[in-house]
């Protein structure tokens, strides 16, 4: 993933491998197994759905549920390339993320050579320190008002938007923020900040019309759908159109 590319990318909530192949390799250029939000995954051995990504074809992300090392360092020995860490406020909290997705000396992650069989082999340190991402999630007025110094930190990859937390914060309806174009809008302000420090600019979006806007502000890296909504509408389509052919 890098600062200059545009990838498309897929939320994942199923818990089942096979659903998460499939979906994952309907034209996703990542895929990202959530962790934080919805029970589905969280506190599960992961593994297999990361593994199912990547069978894919696809790169693997995984939000975490919280930025806690032990947290990063599991999704990232379960075959993950790359972290997004929720709820980064400051500094402080983007170097502690950083340092967690990498070995000494660079970070603080732990070495565990030993991985699930259905994981890719584990790389040598130096290499997984040069191929691993970590995007930190800005969604909070502080981390919005930090985050000129955040996309400065050494070890941040990106910056990725939760505009449904982020408009929270902000007392704002999600549309206004995503439709905000003035010279101090949040997003503009993100991206800004990404674009300074040669980083990655990412964003939850989850329908086509959030992504447009996102991709208007400059964002590349966008999760454009979840897999378990898609499948919904998928589903009520088939019915809607079987019904249809019947009459």
């Amino acid at each position: 993933m890098r600062s200059d590319s545009t990838g498309t990318g897929l939320w994942v909530g199923s818990t089942d491998p096979r659903v998460v192949r499939a979906t994952a390799g309907g034209g996703f250029d990542w895929a990202c197994v959530d962790e934080q939000h919805g029970g589905a995954a969280g506190g599960r051995d992961n593994t297999g759905l990361i593994a199912a990504v990547r069978a894919a074809g696809v790169t693997p992300f995984v939000r975490v549920a919280w930025n806690r090392p032990e947290l990063i360092g599991r999704a990232l020995d379960s075959g993950a390339d790359g972290v997004i860490v929720p709820m980064v406020d400051d500094v402080e909290q983007a170097r502690a993320a950083a340092a967690a997705t990498r070995f000494a000396p660079r970070g603080t992650r732990s070495f565990g050579p030993v991985r699930s069989v259905d994981a890719v082999a584990l790389t040598e340190p130096a290499r997984a320190n040069a191929d691993v991402r970590c995007l930190v999630m800005i969604e909070t007025v502080r981390g919005l008002d930090a985050v000129a110094d955040i996309a400065a930190v050494d070890g941040v990859d990106g910056l990725f938007v939760g505009p449904f937390d982020l408009s929270l914060a902000l007392g704002v309806d999600v549309t206004a923020l995503l439709t905000d174009d003035g010279p101090d809008a949040p997003l503009r302000r993100v991206v800004d900040a990404c674009r300074a420090n040669g980083l990655v600019a990412g964003a939850y979006a989850a329908s086509p019309d959030r992504t447009a806007h996102l991709r208007a502000a400059g964002f590349t890296m966008i999760a454009a759908v979840d897999d378990l909504t898609m499948i919904a509408n998928a589903a009520a389509g088939a019915a809607a159109e079987a019904k249809r052919a019947g009459r």
